[in-house]
């Protein structure tokens, strides 16, 4: 006769294991804003532009096409409502980029765009999303990689 454990010994032991695998919520970083741009990366490290591209039209991370226009044919419905982001890498520079993603307020304080990589001074917040970030900083950064690539 073999030894079985209870079910909810067995129920525990996932929920723990689950827990220790989970990746923490991404928090914002530590950036300084000179001139409406952060010129340094976020990460010490350049970005990844193909997965920026991945995660700017990632309807749950960057969801750049709700607003934006961008030269994806392959996708519909590109929004309308932000500028057009063909050709943004030669109106701005990377660090402005960066800064609009992180907090686009600091360009335009009107603007409805969210601060995807901010944490304080936000209104409207859900309570489960209060501290959190939306993209982390790689993802920021894998995003102004892609966005540079777009050159007129």
């Amino acid at each position: 006769m073999s030894f079985r454990p209870p079910a909810i010994a067995v129920f525990s032991s996932a929920i723990v294991a689950a827990l220790i695998t989970l990746t923490p919520p991404a928090q914002a970083h530590e950036y300084k804003v000179v001139d409406g741009a952060i010129a340094v990366s976020l990460t010490g490290q350049a970005g990844d532009p193909v997965n920026g591209k991945k995660t700017a039209v990632h309807r749950k991370k960057g969801n750049c096409l709700a607003c934006h226009s961008l030269p994806i044919p392959e996708q519909q419905f590109h929004g309308e409502i932000g500028p057009d982001l063909n050709g943004v890498a030669s109106r701005y520079s990377e660090g402005e980029i960066r800064a609009r993603i992180v907090d686009p307020k600091l360009a335009n304080a009107d603007t409805i765009m969210p601060a995807f990589h901010r944490t304080e001074g936000l209104f409207r917040q859900i309570e489960k999303f209060k501290g959190k970030t939306i993209l982390s900083a790689q993802e920021v950064e894998d995003i102004v990689a892609y966005l540079m690539t777009l050159t007129e």
